[in-house]
C-alpha cells in the first residue's frame, strides 16, 4: 500500500474510536436528549468533522469555574457582609404589589436584594460614556473595569489616556477583557496600558494552554466599571466608537447603560473578583466597597449568570419574569433566540391576558443571529406576542419592564447564548419611579419601530424562509 494509504488505514479506526469516546461524553453531558442524541451520531457518523466543533460547542457548563467561584465567595463574602452591616444596610420587605418571588431571585444569586441604592439611566453612549469617564477621572483608590469589546479607536483611546494617568497617579486599575471579543485589539495599546501600571488581563474560559483554544463557546460578556467602591456601571455599552450613538454602519447605536451606587455594589464586585481570580489567581486584596447609603432607597439585585452557574441563571430569570407577569412585559434585545422553555412562558404569558412586548433591531449586525430571529418573530407574533422591528439604527439595549414597578438593566441578550453560555451581569430594580423612567424611555423606543408582519413574511420567497430555519438550528450557539 501506499504511504498514504497505510497512514489512513489507521487514522480512521483511531477517529472513529475517538468519535465514540466523544459521543459517550457528549451523551454524559447534553443538556436535553435532543443535543445528545444529535451530538453522538454526529460524532459516530462523521467524526473527522464532528470532533473539532464538539471541543469548541459540545460543552454547556464550565464545572472547573464552580469551585472557584466558590473560593472567591468564601474568601470576600464575610467582609463584604461585615461592610454592609457597618453600613447599617436597612432590610428589604418587597411590596405585595411585586409580583417577583424574592427567595428565587436572592436564591439564584445567592446573594439578597439590598435596599438604599441609586440607579441612574443613561440612554445610549453619547450620555453614558461621559459619564463613565468623569468617574473614572475622579477615581482615588481602584478602578476595575471589564468588557467584552475594548477598541482602539478614539472612545478606546480617551479610555485608555484616563486609566493609564489615573495608574500613574498611584491608582490601581484592573482591566479584564475577553479573549474573543478582544481579539482585534492592538498590542500596542495592551503595551502602553501595562507600561503605565496598568494590570490588563484576557478572560479565557479555559487555563489549560492547549485546550484553552477549543474554549471559545464560554465568553465572558459583562461589561462592569468599578470606581472606588462608590460607583459602578453595568450594561449594555462596550468600548468602542460605534457605541457612542452615530455609527458609519447603522447610522444610529441605541443602547442603555445603568449607574449604581450603594449597598448593590458589593455583588458587582463579588462578580469581578472572582472572573478576576480565574484568569490572574490573585485576590483582589484591598478593593472592598463603601455601601455608602443612598437617600433614594431603591431596591436591587445584582444576578451573575454564567456556564459555571448550579442552575441556568438567565434563563430561570427570564422565565420568571415573564411568569410573574400581570399586566405587562416588554423586552428589548438585540438578539431574540429563546429556548424552548421561555417561548412556553411568552405564550402562555399571552393566554393570561399580559401585554407581552418585544423590542428588536430590524437591521443586522450578525447574520446567523438575525435569520433566526424571524422564526422566532414568526412563531411568538402568530401567539400573540407584539414584535417591534426598531427601524432608526441598530438596537443593542437588552432591558425588561415587568408590570409598574421592575425592571431589569443588564448584559444579557434574550438567546440561549447569554441564557447558558456567556457570563453575563443583569440588575434586578424594584422601584416604581424607575419603571416609570423606563417604560417612558421604552415607549420611545416603540415609536420608532414597526410591528413585525407575520403574513408578509409567510409571503417572503422561499429560500429566505428555509435559510431562517436553518439559521434556527445553531440557535443553541449563536
Amino acid at each position: 500500500m501506499p504511504f498514504s494509504a497505510e497512514i489512513l488505514a489507521l487514522l480512521l479506526p483511531a477517529l472513529t474510536l475517538l468519535g465514540l469516546l466523544h459521543a459517550i461524553d457528549a451523551v454524559m453531558r447534553a443538556r436535553t436528549p435532543q443535543g445528545a442524541t444529535a451530538w453522538a451520531i454526529s460524532l459516530v457518523a462523521i467524526p473527522y468533522l464532528t470532533i473539532p466543533l464538539y471541543w469548541i460547542f459540545g460543552r454547556s457548563k464550565l464545572h472547573e469555574y464552580v469551585e472557584l467561584l466558590r473560593e472567591v465567595q468564601r474568601r470576600r463574602r464575610d467582609e463584604h457582609h461585615r461592610v454592609g452591616e457597618e453600613a447599617d444596610v436597612p432590610a428589604v420587605v418587597p411590596p405585595q404589589s411585586v409580583p417577583l418571588s424574592q427567595t428565587l431571585l436572592e436564591s439564584l444569586a445567592e446573594f439578597p436584594f439590598s435596599r438604599g441604592n441609586a440607579v441612574r439611566l443613561h440612554i445610549d453612549g453619547q450620555v453614558a460614556f461621559p459619564a463613565i469617564f468623569k468617574a473614572l477621572e475622579s477615581a482615588q483608590r481602584y478602578i476595575l473595569l471589564q468588557s467584552y469589546i475594548v477598541r482602539d479607536d478614539a472612545v478606546g483611546r480617551e479610555l485608555k489616556q484616563i486609566l493609564t494617568e489615573r495608574a500613574r497617579a498611584g491608582v490601581r486599575v484592573c482591566v479584564l477583557i475577553d479573549s474573543v471579543g478582544g481579539i482585534d485589539l492592538s498590542s500596542e495599546y495592551i503595551d502602553d496600558l501595562r507600561a503605565a501600571g496598568v494590570e490588563v488581563e484576557f478572560f479565557r474560559a479555559g487555563r489549560r494552554w492547549f485546550l484553552s483554544r477549543f474554549e471559545l463557546n464560554f465568553r465572558n460578556h459583562r461589561k462592569t466599571v468599578l470606581v472606588d467602591g462608590e460607583v459602578g456601571f453595568l450594561g449594555g455599552l462596550n468600548f468602542g466608537d460605534e457605541y457612542r450613538g452615530p455609527s458609519e454602519r447603522f447610522a444610529y447605536w441605541r443602547d442603555t447603560h445603568l449607574e449604581l451606587k450603594g449597598p448593590a455594589l458589593i455583588q458587582q464586585q463579588i462578580a469581578f473578583g472572582a472572573d478576576w481570580l480565574w484568569v490572574t489567581g490573585r485576590d483582589l486584596a484591598g478593593t472592598l466597597p463603601t455601601a455608602t447609603i443612598q437617600p433614594q432607597d431603591q431596591t436591587v439585585l445584582l444576578l451573575p449568570s454564567g456556564p459555571s452557574d448550579r442552575h441556568e441563571t438567565a434563563s430561570l430569570l427570564f422565565n420568571h419574569l415573564i411568569s410573574s407577569a400581570r399586566q405587562r412585559v416588554w423586552i428589548a434585545t438585540p438578539y431574540a433566540v429563546p429556548d424552548s422553555a421561555v417561548m412556553s412562558a411568552l405564550k402562555m404569558a399571552v393566554l393570561r391576558g399580559v401585554e407581552v412586548r418585544l423590542l428588536i433591531p430590524d437591521t443586522a449586525d450578525h447574520h446567523m443571529v438575525y435569520l433566526a430571529n424571524f422564526g422566532f418573530c414568526a412563531e411568538a407574533a402568530e401567539a400573540g406576542v407584539k414584535v417591534h422591528r426598531y427601524t432608526k439604527g441598530f438596537m443593542h439595549q437588552k432591558v425588561a419592564l415587568v408590570d409598574d414597578e421592575v425592571a431589569v438593566v443588564g448584559s444579557a441578550n434574550f438567546d440561549n447564548r447569554s441564557f447558558r453560555l456567556n457570563f453575563e451581569l443583569s440588575a434586578v430594580i424594584v422601584d416604581r419611579s424607575f419603571a416609570a423612567e423606563v417604560e417612558a424611555m421604552l415607549e420611545v423606543d416603540f415609536s420608532g419601530a414597526a410591528i413585525f408582519d407575520s403574513e408578509a413574511y409567510a409571503r417572503s420567497p422561499f429560500y429566505f424562509r428555509a435559510l431562517v430555519q436553518m439559521a434556527r438550528l445553531f440557535s443553541p450557539v449563536l
